[in-house]
């Protein structure tokens, strides 16, 4: 069964659509309803514990691009969730996702990005495509689409999110090569000195930019935490230049309509994949 997008009532204007298509971002403050906000908090304590709980039973701190307390990508998940798949696969990320990607969408990767109190650790500039032509090295996939649902207000001061649009960071069409940050394990992929543009935005809102976009974030210097829901989307199936699939490519709108079924979104059908470079299927961008 398929379900018609309520274009009508696109939260999407045509000026923000324009800007996604020329600079590669739009920004939509305060568009998550707050009953919807209040289950994202209340699901991402849930993984945030059922996250830590795995690092203490192999003994780490550090995992990746995760460091415990500080900095989280809690990726791919969703599954284990009875409800959190009512946002993943709404009505709004599908008008949000199709605006940016035309009217097929497939679900790629999902994560909670959660930066702890007064000691949340800083992102390094990067594309979050950077991370897939990391581990391969011809890729020739088109930019894909990041959804950063803010679950609190977010500013400077608690670890936002600098973009830089594609005229001024050169990446409309462009991936570059990216280098691995020692000790963080980030990987770097712009040393310019353009700062970026800061998103200063209320909880409930939603910044959607393309893979290819310059981005970084800042240290958390607040007393509470600064945390994020993040999914992210695709015109077609992300494959490897050997042909296997990267992350997932779960079924979410076709020709328009949407078309996710959770009685048929199993890992088997869909992803994770666990590649290279990527430890237990755990996620590798963004902030």
């Amino acid at each position: 069964m398929s379900i018609a997008i309520a274009e009508s009532e696109s939260i999407v204007s045509q000026e923000q659509k324009q800007q996604y298509h020329d600079e590669g971002y739009m920004i939509l403050p305060g568009v998550i309803p707050p009953d919807m906000l209040e289950m994202l908090r209340n699901e991402c304590s849930y993984f945030l514990g059922y996250f830590d709980s795995q690092l203490d039973a192999r003994g780490n701190t550090t995992e990746g691009i995760n460091h415990r307390s500080k900095r989280y990508f809690i990726a791919n998940m969703y599954r284990l969730s009875s409800r959190m798949w009512q946002f993943t696969f709404s009505d709004l990320l599908a008008q949000v996702a199709t605006a940016a990607l035309g009217p097929d969408v497939y679900l790629f990767n999902e994560q909670w990005v959660v930066k702890g109190a007064d000691k949340g650790m800083k992102f390094a500039w990067h594309q979050d495509s950077g991370y897939v032509k990391h581990g391969d090295k011809m890729t020739t996939h088109k930019p894909y689409l990041t959804v950063w649902c803010t679950l609190d207000d977010v500013s400077e001061e608690n670890g936002t999110v600098y973009l830089l649009p594609h005229s001024r960071g050169g990446t409309k069409n462009n991936l570059v090569d990216h280098t691995q940050e020692s000790g963080t394990n980030d990987l770097v992929g712009y040393a310019g000195d353009d700062p970026g543009i800061p998103i200063i935005a209320p909880a409930g809102s939603i910044v959607a930019f393309t893979s290819f976009n310059f981005h970084r974030s800042g240290a958390n210097n607040t007393s509470k935490m600064r945390r994020i829901y993040l999914p992210q989307y695709s015109a077609e199936p992300i494959k490897s230049t050997a042909g296997e699939r990267w992350a997932m490519d779960v079924p979410f709108v076709k020709d328009g309509q949407i078309v996710y079924d959770p009685a048929q979104d199993t890992v088997d059908k869909y992803g994770p994949a666990n590649l290279i470079g990527k430890p237990n299927g755990r996620s590798w961008m963004v902030v």
